[in-house]
């Protein structure tokens, strides 16, 4: 059984806005792993951990699997993506503004113009 929820790109961003969540994210990023271990490895109760792993599902951030009793939390790569192409839009209007000043420089002869 796993239990994934659509990424929502504003419950995301508040998702990450907290720094014990996004630890959770790198504790789950490599494996799928239980709520007590990660608690045990962050140094966080299970009840707080089990609060953030929540949170960080009803983002869309995290998914869980059963495995018998226990409750597996691993990242859920598709809202990593959604919050990834969102701040992607914003590079190639920054990128372009760089190369314009890049070869302005160059074509007026400043420090990076010299050859």
């Amino acid at each position: 059984m796993s239990s994934a929820i659509t990424p929502n790109i504003d419950l995301a961003f508040r998702a990450l806005a907290d720094q014990n969540r996004r630890a959770i994210l790198s504790a789950i990023r490599t494996e799928a792993r239980p709520v007590g271990i990660i608690a045990q490895e962050l140094g966080l109760s299970q009840q707080i951990t089990s609060h953030h792993l929540a949170v960080l599902r009803d983002a869309g951030l995290a998914t869980v699997t059963r495995q018998g009793t226990r409750h597996l939390f691993t990242v859920n790569t598709q809202g990593v993506a959604v919050i990834r192409s969102y701040l992607d839009d914003f590079w190639p209007t920054r990128l372009q503004a760089l190369k314009d000043a890049v070869e302005r420089e160059k074509r007026e002869g400043g420090p990076n113009g010299a050859v």
